[in-house]
Formats: C-alpha cells, sequence, structure tokens
C-alpha cells in the first residue's frame, strides 16, 4: 500500500508562480533575484499558514541557481537545484527556533555562517519562528545580523513580529503576508479536488475556505479530513455535518421569522438549535455575520464583500429585497450587544431569547426605530389578551372616528424594584362644538379618542404626546389631564447609590482624572429620604464638586430611576488640611499675642533665621 502525503506537503508551491495569495509579494522578491539586489536579512511575518516558509525556500532555491528563468524561477537542472530538491543541499539551512532557541544554538549557527559555501555564490539561514529565541540569543545574532559575510543571507520567518526585538526588525527588509482571499482558497482547493479525483460541489469548498479562515494549510487540512468522511464526494451537507456547522437554512428561516413578526416560531426554532447540540454564543454570533451578509447584499456596490457561493448569493440577494436598511442595522446592533454579553451573562440562553424576541419585534406595526438606538422596550407579547381586556370595561359613549385623534396613554408595564405598576388603557371623550347658520353653536354627539402609545422620559414619568391642533376647547384639555397618570420614583439603597457614584467617577474623561480619584475615594450617604451627603476635608475639592454637580446628580437619576436625588456637599472644617507653619511664622504669631516675647528677643539677641 502506497504511503498517503497530505494535500498541503503534497501540494506544496515550489515556484514562485505556484504560491497562492501573495501576488505583490512574490514580484517583489522575483524581480530582487532577477537584478540581484538582495538584502542580507529578510524578515516574513504573518498569520498561519499563508506560505512564509514556503516562499522562504523558494527564495533559497532561486539565489543559487546557476540558470535562471527569464520570470525568475530556479531551472530545477542545475546541480544547486537538484540538491535542494533532493534535500542535501549544505548551502541552505533550517533551524526551528521553537526547539532551538538558547544561546548555544545561536553560537552553532554564527560558526556555520563563516564557513563560505562550496557550491553556489549564497548560503541561506532559515529561522522558522524566530521571536521563539531568548533574549540572550537575539543578542548574540544582533552583530551578525548587522555585519554578515558577503555570502551569508538570513530568511527570519514569524507569526508575531511585536514579539522580535526591534534591533532585530530594524536590520532585516520586512515582508508583510496577509490572509488568503476566499475565492483565491476555493480556486486552490478545485484544482486539487480535480487532481485527486474527487468530486465536490462549489458551496462545500466554499464552507471549508470560510472554516480555514484565510489559511491555506488549514483548508488543505480540512479537505483531507472530508475527502476521507464523504469518501470522495464532497457534499455541502457533508461538510456541515462532519465539522457540526449550522446550515444556512437556519438563518434565513430566522430572518423570516422575524421579518414576519412570528415570536413563538422564532423561540421554537432556536430551541430546536441548541437540541442539535450547538452552542447560543456560536448561534448569535453567525446570525450576526449573517445580517451583515444581508445588509451588503442591499446594493450592487457592496455584493464582492459577500464571500458565498453563487447558489447562496441568490438567496442572499432575494431575502435582501425584503428587508429594509434600517431593520438590518438594528438587528447587527441587537446581535452585537447580545454577543458582547454572552460570556459575563449567568442566563446565556434567555439573553439569546430575549435578543430574538426583540429582532421579531423590529417589524411591528406601532415600533418606531428612529435615531438608531434600538427598541426602547418590549412591545407584548400578547395582544389578544391586551385587547379582550381594553373591551371588557363599560363605555357608554359611543365610539365614532375623529379627524384629529389626541394622543393619550396606552397600556405599558413599568419595572419596579418588587412590583410592576401597570397603566391601563384610557379613552377620552370631547364634546365640539359647531357653529350653526343661525350664528348659534350646536353640540355635536362626543366622540371616542384612542390615546396612543406614550414615550417615557429618563426620570421615569409618562410623557403625554400632544397633538399639534390647538382649537380644542378648555374641556378637551381637562379631560386629557384627567388621563395622565404619574409613575412612583424607584425606591433608592445606599449601595447603589455608592455603585453608581464610582461609575461615573469612571466615566470622567483624562483631563478629570484627579477629581476622579477623590470621586471613587468617597463614601456617600442617604439622609433625609432621597438627599446624598458626601463629606469633604477640602474646600477646593469642594468646589469642583459642586461645579460638577448637576452632571452628578443627572447621572444618579438617570442609573437609579428617581428625579428626586439631590447631592448635598459638606465640608469638615475638623478634618480639613492644617497648615503647617515654620519656626518663624510661629514666633510671629506669638508675638502678636505676647508683646513681651519681642522684648526678650531684642534682650538676649535671638536669631530665628
Amino acid at each position: 500500500m502506497e504511503n498517503f502525503i497530505v494535500s498541503a506537503r503534497k501540494y506544496r508551491p515550489a515556484t514562485f508562480d505556484t504560491v497562492v495569495g501573495q501576488k505583490a509579494l512574490i514580484v517583489t522578491l522575483k524581480n530582487a533575484v532577477l537584478t540581484g539586489k538582495l538584502t542580507h536579512a529578510y524578515l516574513f511575518c504573518g498569520p498561519r499558514g499563508v506560505g512564509k516558509t514556503t516562499c522562504a525556500r523558494i527564495l533559497a532555491k532561486s539565489i543559487n541557481c546557476e540558470h535562471l528563468t527569464p520570470e525568475g524561477e530556479a531551472c530545477n537542472e542545475c546541480e544547486s537545484c537538484r540538491a535542494f530538491n533532493e534535500q542535501r543541499s549544505l548551502n541552505i539551512h533550517e533551524l526551528d527556533a521553537a526547539s532551538n532557541n538558547s544561546v548555544d544554538d545561536i553560537r552553532e549557527l554564527i560558526d556555520q555562517v563563516r564557513i563560505p559555501p562550496q557550491i553556489g555564490r549564497y548560503k541561506v539561514f532559515i529561522i522558522d519562528e524566530v521571536h521563539m529565541l531568548s533574549t540572550n540569543a537575539f543578542n548574540a545574532f544582533l552583530k551578525t545580523l548587522e555585519e554578515p559575510p558577503k555570502h551569508a543571507i538570513f530568511i527570519l520567518a514569524t507569526t508575531e513580529r511585536h514579539k522580535v526585538l526591534p534591533t532585530i526588525l530594524s536590520r532585516c527588509q520586512i515582508y508583510d503576508f496577509t490572509r488568503i482571499e476566499m475565492s483565491d482558497i476555493v480556486e486552490h482547493l478545485a484544482k486539487v479536488a480535480a487532481k485527486e479525483g474527487v468530486t465536490a460541489e462549489e458551496a462545500a469548498l466554499h464552507t471549508i475556505a470560510q472554516k480555514a479562515d484565510g489559511g491555506m494549510r488549514d483548508a488543505l487540512s480540512l479537505f483531507d479530513q472530508m475527502v476521507s468522511y464523504t469518501q470522495g464526494n464532497l457534499t455541502y451537507q457533508g461538510v456541515i455535518s462532519s465539522l457540526n456547522i449550522l446550515d444556512y437554512d437556519y438563518y434565513f428561516r430566522f430572518t423570516d421569522l422575524c421579518l414576519e413578526h412570528k415570536i413563538s416560531e422564532v423561540m421554537l426554532l432556536f430551541n430546536e438549535v441548541l437540541r442539535r447540540g450547538f452552542d447560543g454564543g456560536n448561534f448569535i454570533t453567525n446570525l450576526t455575520a449573517h445580517l451583515r451578509d444581508l445588509l451588503v447584499s442591499r446594493e450592487e456596490v457592496t455584493l464582492p464583500l459577500l464571500e458565498v457561493s453563487n447558489d447562496v448569493r441568490e438567496r442572499y440577494r432575494e431575502q435582501a429585497k425584503k428587508c429594509s436598511e434600517r431593520f438590518l442595522i438594528h438587528a447587527i446592533k441587537l446581535c452585537n450587544d447580545c454577543d458582547l454579553n454572552y460570556r459575563v451573562s449567568k442566563n446565556k440562553r434567555l439573553l439569546v431569547e430575549l435578543t430574538l424576541i426583540q429582532l421579531a419585534q423590529l417589524t411591528g406595526e406601532a415600533d418606531e426605530i428612529g435615531s438608531g438606538r434600538g427598541p426602547k422596550r418590549l412591545k407584548p407579547l400578547f395582544q389578544k389578551a391586551v385587547a379582550a381586556a381594553s373591551a371588557s370595561q363599560p363605555n357608554n359613549s359611543k365610539q365614532t372616528p375623529t379627524a384629529t385623534p389626541q394622543a393619550g396613554v396606552a397600556a405599558a408595564h413599568v419595572p419596579n424594584a418588587n412590583k410592576s405598576t401597570t397603566i391601563s388603557s384610557t379613552t377620552t371623550t370631547t364634546q365640539t362644538a359647531t357653529p350653526t347658520a343661525s350664528g348659534t353653536q350646536a353640540t355635536t354627539p362626543p366622540t371616542m379618542r384612542v390615546l396612543k402609545r406614550p414615550t417615557f422620559s429618563i426620570r421615569g414619568k409618562v410623557v403625554e404626546q400632544r397633538s399639534s391642533t390647538q382649537n380644542a376647547g378648555q374641556a378637551t384639555q381637562n379631560t386629557i389631564g384627567m388621563a395622565k397618570e404619574v409613575i412612583e420614583d424607584l425606591p433608592v439603597a445606599e449601595d447603589g447609590v455608592r455603585i453608581c457614584w464610582k461609575q461615573f467617577a469612571a466615566s470622567l474623561p483624562q483631563e478629570h482624572s484627579a477629581l476622579a480619584g477623590r470621586l471613587t475615594n468617597m463614601r456617600p450617604s442617604l439622609v433625609e429620604g432621597l438627599t446624598i451627603q458626601v463629606t469633604i476635608d477640602n474646600r477646593m475639592v469642594a468646589t469642583d464638586i459642586q461645579n460638577m454637580r448637576p452632571q452628578l446628580e443627572g447621572y444618579l437619576r438617570k442609573k437609579l430611576q428617581n428625579s428626586k436625588l439631590t447631592i448635598k456637599v459638606v465640608v469638615d472644617e475638623t478634618q480639613e488640611t492644617r497648615h503647617i507653619y515654620s519656626r518663624v511664622e510661629q514666633f510671629q504669631i506669638l508675638e502678636k499675642r505676647y508683646s513681651v516675647l519681642t522684648k526678650l528677643k531684642e534682650a538676649l539677641d535671638l536669631d530665628l533665621g
């Protein structure tokens, strides 16, 4: 049985032209080889699996080739090229700095640098994972790297450039390798599949490329794994089943249900996702990416940002037509907030479910997304029950439509510390006086005015939306005033005050760092109900806090949801820092009180200086 060679090794590039995804960098290296303008030290840095070590080997081979092609490639026929291909070349040395990172290893390398090449013009030293060298090893390597022999060329490779000493970086010509684009990975995988006799669906290759995250070596490793799983028939369903990836179809279904305002179906579909063993955090992350892809699918200009197969691209384009730009932006914001809070949440499933409910409510009838800050509150989930409760209330007035409905109060639930205060739906009736032909006024039948949803201020009180019409009589204004209800401010605890106090101090800008430090060390206390008292031992600091008191009061009122909070600054004279007097100043103070000290000083000829 023939030994199996993994695709990452079997199809490793052997020439510059076969390197995938690094076109600009390859052109630069080929021109340097053709013109002979070679520097003594190169540094190849970038993510894993993008071709750093491969390009280092190709460059080392091309440097010593005796018969370069016009394109700057090695001929593979001369003695130097054959020795390199057969892995017996004495002019190319590789050192793995991950396991050979001591000073002794570098000194041994320096000893080899002194020996000139027997065949060819240069001795090339490739040091992989150079950031793993110890500090002493770097220092031992500095002098040789700065002034090497004419026949020595160093090629350093690393995935973590920031860990390399700046003195090393300044002595190297740096080449940054980028992540390989998904289209290039898919194209390369298709070529490998054709050579291996594997049938592969385009969607399957796109899924493998997406999972590889820009690394060709990872993509080829996944390709071998999937070929073994599917026995040479690479299908999309087989790939997502083996890699445990949620199908695109789930995200399309979630979006359709949210657009149709079907909250129950959204909850059931999410439960199905959890039962299949998928994590809620990964689901919300992928849902955010799906919404982002829908957003870029709305315009032809941004469509190239969508890296999927052609079939899936058409599905994105069709669903993007159903979604408004406002809905997608707010949906992405909600999912992103959920993703940020997922790790620290104690009830992770509930966090995701609340996010999905809000997504489904973004397209509700009464939803007003507004300025871009997301929905202000969750709308009632059981609209039929609320409507039935409103219909059961006695009403003697005949309901007739009006041309100018007044705004009022609708059903809403306001959170409280221990209970919820419910504002019931209210209606008002007004009588409109209409002038007759004879000049007298005839009273029309009373009309029912349905009051709309309220808006809430920071202080937690209901702000009535008033009509733009000003011709309503005094009776109408009185009736609307009777419909107003004020929500009580929430109770405040001293611990909550101190927590919010420190949060305000932490939010101050850098220029107020000194005041922020003093605020953090203070211990405010509640006195006389809703008065926050803070005791200070310095009048200057007290003045600064008095100047900042409006901002601080507004912050605490908003955070603690109580509009009656006030701040009282007290300066404790007993704790105020005393001035330290010198000996001369002490004598001068005593001299004013006791004049005999002046005579004593003159009599004894004392000098206090």
